[in-house]
């Protein structure tokens, strides 16, 4: 696997605003296994006052909330998409994002960059941050 170095990111002012804007978050890949990484940074979310959302390819339902197959089966706005998985399978949801038209931010856990996609979600409109963990910067930025 080729890995990128983030050339579009967000500054820590930028991901603060985020942070601050952003309600709900459409997790893609987020397992109901406990202790994967995408299950404990979206319980963490969860607790900090964020809905979420669980993007799954099984389960109905995951910490409580209903899965959906896709990005584009939440019937529901998104403000932010938070992306574990492979940065291969990004360009795909960031079509999907692109299509809804709702959402504000993508953003890609550690070890996840599409400097391509991003670039894409960056015309549109959308703020980028890659490369980052949402919990790792919540708590940095709030606790």
């Amino acid at each position: 696997m080729e890995c990128e170095f983030p050339t579009v990111n967000s500054n820590k002012d930028e991901i603060k605003k985020i942070l601050e804007s952003t309600k709900t978050i459409a997790i893609i890949g987020l397992s109901p296994d406990e202790s994967k990484d995408s299950n404990r940074v979206a319980r963490y979310l969860q607790s900090a006052g964020y809905k979420i959302i669980p993007v799954y390819p099984k389960e109905d339902t995951i910490l409580g909330e209903t899965v959906y197959r896709t990005l584009a089966d939440i019937p529901s706005n998104v403000d932010l998409v938070n992306i574990f998985r492979k940065p291969e399978f990004v360009e795909v949801v960031v079509d999907e994002a692109i299509k809804r038209g709702d959402v504000k931010t993508i953003w890609t856990q550690k070890g996840i960059v599409n400097n391509n996609a991003a670039q894409r979600a960056i015309e549109t409109g959308m703020q980028v941050v890659q490369n980052h963990c949402t919990m790792v910067e919540h708590r940095q930025l709030f606790v």
